[in-house]
């Protein structure tokens, strides 16, 4: 749907609390107190919380530090404590709290007006109180419903001050003085268009209302993009503000283009601001925007985790970091007040063990305590990326109650998180990586490290092809690494069916990651009776109008157990290549493949895994460690296995991931160590078909064919393969 301009009139007096919570709301909390355990029990730790921070008295210290300093960190819990105080004047009744509240936003209006842009100057847009305008968004976000809550306690004149001299030059520093950070499209500038919102929102001022909604007027829109100087390029015709940011980052199926990280971080501006919104200006049936995509990236985010809750470390993302954050509390809140009521949600929240204490907190633990909860289904999915679903998107294959999860991204750049890693894939069992995806070379919030940001590894590392489970062309990242290119394209889904459970397979293309090379990488999760758990087939065509060297990297997590093919140590360690991640690698070994399979096991969680790939003799084999050139030790040093074809023009490359076995410590038993694959193998492959034979220990036969030009589902397809014939509909055949 297509939202009408805001209304320019004055926005109606209403009664405070009525951002986010409500008058009706807190009477409903208070009578129900001491009857809904899961509130009982958030209110009470939240009480233990903000009753300590009272007790160590207020200190607002003279903005200095980056992340993870004493003044960033203390600004950091105060914007917390203010936030939780508020809620808690609200539902106890109890005036210490709106005391607590009021003393310190004082104290903060006194120091406001000393204050210039931040000391440290590393951000393109310094905060005051902070050292990036980010933080002071963040600040604001949280102060704006504290102010709310304590609103009707203050006098007049205490309001007066507290606006005139701390929130309006608060909400016009990160956005009139600051508009290279408002006025983008990012997730940078959804905290900032949500604080100059939600402040807004309580002190009745429209104009900071349609400021957050729409963006500046008359200003240029940031692009992300940079020139050849480092600046960032502006664009006059662009959009911004809070509604350009549902708009373009969001996909129609809510996968977030920055990742499911940022998505994460950004859920709770996001979906406060619209909180705040459906209470005072419910007629912008904000909830529905763009068919309601806000709680559809809800329902996006939950299913980017693994079987622990943890999100797929996507684009820059810490690993880690889970569904037990406190902003998707918040989102699964929401999601359930305002969306219907899915109980799904209610056993996320059982499992979060904490609500918020709003009207949204306290319909979920209603529902929990009236036991309706069912459990959340984390199928199969495909979710589109792009702001019409046309830009790529991430295929994610389950078995099981998640006993194996493939993650396939063939996505858009991601803006600027976006790493140059086209169709790369990670495997999971359970919560545990298999094949990993680096995520990010940060530690956030430890000042030690860089000031708690990213470090310049991200860049030479993290964002590199060969940081990824993907192919790299003559040593080379794809687009060059330029964010200009890599953002001007983005890789096609050929096809995703997860129709059957036996075989679920996603596909995709790649045609401009090297231009004049073609990549169409396969990937089906297989269940056959003959093997213990479910096999893992890759299939990577490349074609190219040139002679390349092709690297396919594994990152496996554990150890090596064994080889099928000879390799020597190197007595000196030297680092695999100069630029483009390769002077992060050092090579640990070298062998040649075998003729026609090359076999790796490995073991990692007391379970066994196995590599059995196609090569030629030709083909070399590269044991590598990441943390070359990294005197400062700021990357792990995780292995990998790289596979390298040289001088080849056209190539297939076909793999199969095989997870088996067992070991115990305790019994010294190891049960079912051997790969059950005899042998893989190409039987024919062209332009238009590739077929594949795997062949078990036990002597089965199994094949696959895959239609390479046609992915039709009614299409009829015969094939001939060693004087037998084959027919079947759709792009793919397995038997």
């Amino acid at each position: 749907m297509c939202l009408a301009l805001f209304i320019s009139s004055s926005l109606q007096a209403q009664e405070h609390p009525k951002l986010i919570l409500t008058k009706a709301g807190v009477e409903k909390m208070r009578d129900e107190l001491g009857k809904v355990p899961l509130f009982d029990a958030s209110l009470a730790e939240l009480k233990k919380e903000v009753d300590a921070e009272i007790a160590l008295g207020i200190d607002t210290p003279v903005p200095k530090d980056y992340s993870g300093g004493y003044t960033h960190t203390r600004h950091k819990k105060n914007w917390f404590a203010l936030q939780k105080a508020g809620v808690l004047y609200q539902i106890l009744d109890d005036e210490k709290y709106a005391i607590y509240v009021r003393d310190m936003l004082l104290q903060y209006a006194e120091l406001y007006p000393t204050l210039d842009a931040h000391p440290k100057t590393r951000s393109y847009a310094r905060g005051k109180l902070f050292w990036q305008c980010l933080n002071d968004s963040n600040w604001l976000v949280y102060v704006s419903q504290a102010y709310d809550c304590v609103y009707d306690f203050l006098t007049k004149k205490e309001r007066k001050k507290l606006e005139k001299k701390l929130f309006r030059p608060f909400a016009d520093w990160i956005s009139v003085e600051n508009p290279q950070f408002y006025n983008r499209v990012h997730n940078h500038s959804t905290w900032g268009n949500a604080a100059v919102g939600m402040i807004g929102l309580v002190m009745d001022d429209d104009e900071l209302v349609e400021r957050a909604l729409y963006g500046l007027k008359n200003a240029p829109v940031n692009t992300g993009e940079k020139d050849n100087d480092g600046g960032f390029i502006y664009s006059d015709d662009g959009k911004a503000g809070f509604l350009a940011n549902l708009d373009e980052p969001f996909s129609p199926d809510g996968y977030y283009t920055e990742g499911p990280y940022y998505q994460r971080y950004a859920m709770y501006p996001f979906l406060i601001f619209a909180e705040g919104l459906e209470n005072v200006k419910p007629d912008l049936k904000i909830l529905e925007y763009k068919e309601g995509v806000l709680l559809k990236a809800v329902h996006a985010l939950l299913n980017l985790s693994d079987a622990d809750g943890e999100f797929f470390p996507l684009n820059d993302g810490q690993k880690g970091m889970s569904i037990y954050t406190s902003s998707l509390v918040s989102a699964v809140d929401i999601a359930y007040h305002y969306g219907g009521n899915n109980p799904q949600l209610l056993s996320i929240a059982q499992e979060q063990g904490k609500v918020l204490l709003d009207d949204s907190g306290l319909a979920v633990a209603m529902g929990l305590r009236d036991g309706k909860a069912t459990p959340f289904e984390k199928k199969s999915i495909n979710l589109s990326d792009g702001p019409k679903g046309k830009q790529g998107g991430v295929g994610i294959l389950r078995y099981g109650n998640e006993d194996l999860t493939l993650v396939f991204k063939y996505a858009a750049q991601g803006l600027s998180h976006g790493h140059y890693d086209k169709l790369s894939y990670s495997f999971f069992e359970r919560g545990d990586e298999v094949l990993q995806d680096y995520g990010l070379s940060r530690f956030v919030n430890i000042e030690q490290k860089g000031g708690g940001n990213y470090l310049k590894q991200n860049k030479t590392w993290a964002k590199q092809t060969i940081a990824h489970n993907t192919l790299v062309q003559n040593e080379t990242s794809h687009f060059k690494g330029k964010y200009e290119t890599g953002s001007r394209h983005h890789s096609e889904l050929y096809f995703f069916d997860a129709s059957q459970s036996e075989v679920q397979v996603v596909s995709a293309k790649e045609r401009n990651a090297y231009p004049g090379t073609e990549m169409h990488r396969t990937m089906a999760l297989i269940k056959e009776d003959a093997f213990e758990k479910p096999l893992l087939l890759d299939i990577l065509k490349v074609t190219s109008n040139s002679s390349n060297q092709y690297d396919l990297p594994f990152y496996f997590m554990g150890q090596v157990i064994q080889t099928s093919f000879d390799y020597e140590a190197p007595k000196e360690l030297h680092p695999l290549g100069k630029k483009h991640g390769y002077q992060h690698l050092w090579t640990e070994g070298l062998g040649n493949a075998n003729e026609e399979n090359s076999k790796f096991s490995w073991i990692n969680e007391r379970r066994f895994y196995t590599l059995t790939t196609t090569t030629t003799a030709a083909d070399e084999m590269h044991f590598v460690r990441i943390g070359a050139n990294d005197p400062e030790f700021n990357l792990r040093r995780d292995a990998g296995l790289i596979l390298r074809r040289k001088d080849t023009q056209h190539t297939t490359f076909v793999s199969l991931i095989e997870a088996h076995g067992s070991y115990s410590p305790v019994s010294e038993f190891a049960v079912n160590s051997k790969s059950s694959i005899a042998a893989v193998e190409k039987v024919h492959d062209d332009e238009d078909y590739t077929a594949v034979t795997i062949e078990t220990s036990n002597g089965g036969m199994h094949l696959f064919i895959l239609s390479n030009k046609d992915a039709n589902n009614t299409s009829k397809h015969k094939l001939q393969i060693n004087g037998n014939d084959y027919s079947w509909s759709g792009p793919y055949y397995f038997k």
